[in-house]
């Protein structure tokens, strides 16, 4: 996947284009990010519904490299609260683990995504803090 390609797909992830998104991943995958593993469509975009009626999420990407295999990134993830959520609805919802910023917060998170390649869509992604969050 090339640049052009990939900026495609974050175009519609930060404009919660769920329809958009799907196109570029496998139709059996796996997205593994602050211990959570998410299987498949349903998964992904019933935890993306969830989150991002709580949270503003924009990825910006610092470093690209890419093959036929792969895609890494360094990028910072920048979550803009809008909306507060308990520990309760995250508990309810089955993210216990979750920390969302209140409304008004901003927390940009510096990663390390990795994304695997299979026919040329993303198969797994796998999401690694690489620093301190900075709050805003």
């Amino acid at each position: 996947m090339d640049r052009t390609a990939f900026n495609a797909y974050l175009e519609c992830f930060n404009r919660r284009d769920y329809d958009g998104v799907l196109r570029f991943w496998a139709d059996d995958f796996t997205v593994s990010f602050a211990g959570y593993n998410f299987h498949g469509p349903a998964e992904f975009i019933g935890f993306y519904r969830f989150f991002h009626r709580h949270v503003n999420e924009t990825i910006a990407v610092d470093e690209f490299l890419s093959n036929d295999r792969i895609v890494v990134l360094e990028a910072r993830v920048r979550l803009e609260g809008v909306l507060d959520v308990t520990p309760e609805e995250l508990r309810a919802a089955g993210y216990g683990r979750l920390i969302t910023p209140k409304a008004g917060q901003v927390i940009e998170i510096p990663q390390f995504i990795h994304y695997h390649l299979q026919a040329g869509k993303f198969a797994s992604v796998i999401c690694a803090v690489a620093a301190e969050p900075r709050f805003f």
